[in-house]
Order: C-alpha cells, then structure tokens, then sequence
C-alpha cells in the first residue's frame, strides 16, 4: 500500500492511464492528421489526373511490337511508358529496346480543347523538337517535328490497352506497339 501512495504523490495523485489521449500523446495526434492529409493529397492528385483528356492514359504500361528500319527490316522490340497527367497537362516517357535498336522518347504536353501541343526528347539520339495534334479521353494524333525528322504518332488507349503507332521518314522508318497496363 505505501508503494501505491508513493507512487500516486509522484505523479500529482495523478495515474497515467486516467490522462485523456491528447495528454498522452500529442505527437499521435499530429501523426494522424499527418496521414489524413497525404491521404488526401494522394485522392486530389488522382482526381486532378484522372479528371483531363490523358486521364485514361495514367500510369505504366508495358508490352512489345515491332519497329522498321530504312532498309525495310523489322526487329521485335520490348516497350515501357509512363504517363503523368495532371488535369489538362501530362509528362510521358516510351522506352523501347531491341538486341540491336533503342529509342527513348520523352514528352510534355498540353491539350486545349482537342488541341494538343508541347515538347519531346529522344535521348539516344540526342534530338528534341515541338509537337502538335489533335485528341482526347486517352486517344491522340500528333506530328513531331526537329530539325531533319519529321514523324506522325498515334495512340490509342481502351480500358488498360493501348496501341501506338509511330511513322516516320528517316532511317527509322515507323514502330507498331502495344501495351497493357
């Protein structure tokens, strides 16, 4: 009995388990709320994405297809995208390889309505330039064009499937994918 008043005069007459939750832990309160909102954050960015003409198109996709070289021959080729979009604006990257062929496409654009511009990168070959379309809901047609390439893209995406295809009039001739979520 002397070790429980000793204790009770310790602590104010006070026992810790009788401290309201707050008392007790004012960091577990931050932390919850902490998760609250970027729980919500992660809700309102993919709102905002899934809200704008790219909207189907969010996320990874991978798959394979075949590409044309200038001299008529075709190689299978292994593809990843991945598309950010944010309302009516989206970054995306198209990395496709083959045993002997690569290319590294990346890309900012915008869309206005059902026009479509922006900028895009081809890193292995170190060439960039402008784009411009037309499009909508995941389904586009834009041309590309740099200094000595001039190519027309064309994607197409239902549900977690999309087609690609790219036709272009320099040593590499054109590429034909598709990719699935």
């Amino acid at each position: 009995m002397e070790h429980l008043q000793a204790y009770r005069a310790a602590g104010g007459g006070k026992h810790r388990a009788n401290k309201p939750i707050e008392a007790r832990a004012p960091g577990r309160r931050l932390l919850i709320a902490a998760a609250v909102l970027f729980a919500a954050g992660i809700v309102s960015s993919e709102s905002k994405a899934q809200s704008g003409p790219f909207a189907p198109m969010a996320g990874s996709w991978s798959g394979g297809g075949t590409v044309t070289l200038d001299d008529g021959s075709t190689e299978r080729i292994r593809c990843r995208a991945k598309y950010a979009p944010i309302g009516p604006t989206m970054e995306m990257s198209l990395t496709c390889a083959s045993d002997a062929y690569k290319f590294n496409l990346a890309a900012s654009v915008k869309a206005e309505g059902s026009a479509v511009t922006g900028s895009w990168s081809e890193a292995s070959r170190n060439i960039s330039g402008s784009l411009q379309g037309r499009g909508g809901g995941g389904n586009f047609e834009v041309a590309v064009s740099a200094a000595g390439f001039n190519a027309n893209l064309a994607l197409r995406t239902s549900g977690n499937k999309q087609t690609v295809a790219i036709r272009a009039d320099s040593q590499f001739r054109g590429a034909n994918i598709s990719m699935s979520k």
